[in-house]
C-alpha cells in the first residue's frame, strides 16, 4: 500500500487516516525526503497517535527549485474537446518551477489575463535519476518514479492562443497547486495506476472525470519519450496530461475553416469574443476541488481546494 506524506512549516508528516505523525527526518527537500524513506518508514509504525490533519496547514509536496515538465495533449477527451483527429504526436513543454504553489493557496489570476482555465493532472514524483537515453518498460516504473500528487495545470489562454506561448502561460507565480499529499508507492502499487480517476469540480460543479485509461502516452513510455533530450533528478516533477473537460474547446469545424481565412488579429478577436460567453474560464471568488485516487483507496492523493482570486 502508498504512503501518504504531508509537508508544513513545521517538516514532514506521514498521513494516517484524519491524524499525521511527524517524520524525524532533516530533509529540507522532496529530494533529501525520498533518500530517508526509512525514517518514513519508522513514522507509519510508530503507533503515535498524531495531530489532526485538519489543524495542519499543507505546503507543496513538492520543494522548489525542480525542473517541471508537462504533456501535452495526453488524454483522447481532451484530444476531441481540442478539436484534434487521428494520431497525436507525443510532445512536452517546461513549466517554470516558481509556478508550484500549494495545495490552499489561491490561484493569483494576472491582471491582463482574462481566460484563465484548469486541467487537473497526475504528477509524477521521480525518485531515481533518469539519464539521456533511457528506456523504461512498464516493470522499471518503481525504479524511477517514487510517487504521485495532485496537480493543476493552471493556464492563461490568452497567453497561450495568442502567442503560442506554453512557458509564459502556464508558469505564473500559483499557476501549478501541487498536494496536498505525495503518495510514496510499493513496487505493487504500479499495476493499479491506470485505476486512478482525476476528477476537478469548479464551485461544486464537476468538469473533469477521467481515469487513466483515457491516457495516449502512459508514464513508462512517456519517461522514455522525455529520456531522449531531457534528464531528471529525484525530487523533479512530471505532469502527465489534463482529460477533457477544460473551459476551452476547439470551435466547430466550420467556424474554424472561415477563421483559418481572416488574419491572425481579426481571427484572434474574434475567437475571444465568443470565449467572453463562456461561463467556464475561472474568475475571482471560484473554488476548484480536485482528487485522485482509486475506487478501493489504495491509492488516495487526498483532496486539493484552490480559491481563485485575482493578484493585485
Amino acid at each position: 500500500m502508498s504512503t501518504n506524506v504531508l509537508r508544513t512549516a513545521d517538516g514532514w508528516w506521514v498521513v494516517l487516516g484524519d491524524r499525521a505523525v511527524p517524520v524525524d527526518t532533516k530533509a529540507a527537500t522532496t529530494a533529501d525526503l525520498l533518500a530517508d524513506r526509512a525514517a518514513v518508514r519508522e513514522a507509519a509504525l510508530s503507533g503515535e497517535a498524531g495531530t489532526p490533519v485538519a489543524d495542519l496547514v499543507a505546503l507543496s509536496p513538492v520543494t522548489t527549485p525542480c525542473r517541471v515538465v508537462a504533456q501535452m495533449v495526453n488524454y483522447r477527451s481532451h484530444a476531441r474537446d481540442s478539436g484534434f483527429t487521428g494520431d497525436i504526436p507525443p510532445a512536452f513543454f517546461r513549466k517554470a518551477s516558481g509556478s508550484v504553489s500549494g495545495p490552499g493557496e489561491a490561484v493569483a489570476r494576472p491582471p491582463h489575463v482574462k481566460f484563465l482555465d484548469y486541467e487537473i493532472e497526475l504528477g509524477l514524483v521521480m525518485g531515481a535519476p533518469l539519464p539521456i537515453g533511457t528506456v523504461v518498460e512498464e516493470r522499471d516504473l518503481p525504479s524511477y518514479v517514487a510517487g504521485l500528487v495532485i496537480t493543476n495545470d493552471i493556464s492563461a489562454r490568452d497567453v497561450q492562443l495568442t502567442r503560442t506561448q506554453f512557458y509564459e502561460s502556464k508558469s505564473y507565480p500559483t499557476f501549478t497547486p501541487t498536494g496536498p499529499h505525495l503518495a510514496l508507492l510499493e513496487p505493487e502499487d504500479f499495476a493499479h495506476l491506470l485505476d486512478l480517476r482525476l476528477r476537478l469540480s469548479v464551485n461544486g460543479d464537476l468538469r473533469q472525470d477521467r481515469t487513466l485509461a483515457d491516457m495516449i502516452v502512459r508514464p513508462a513510455q512517456a519517461l522514455t519519450l522525455l529520456a531522449r533530450f531531457q534528464t531528471l533528478d529525484p525530487g523533479d516533477l512530471l505532469l502527465t496530461g489534463t482529460p477533457g473537460g477544460t473551459a476551452l474547446k476547439a470551435p466547430p469545424k466550420a467556424v474554424e475553416k472561415i477563421g483559418a481565412l481572416l488574419p491572425p488579429a481579426v481571427k484572434w478577436k474574434a475567437f475571444f469574443k465568443s470565449q467572453a460567453k463562456n461561463p467556464h474560464y475561472l474568475r475571482h471568488g471560484d473554488a476548484m476541488t480536485a482528487t485522485i485516487a482509486t475506487p478501493d483507496g489504495r491509492i488516495d492523493l487526498g483532496e486539493q481546494r484552490t480559491p481563485v482570486t485575482d493578484a493585485n
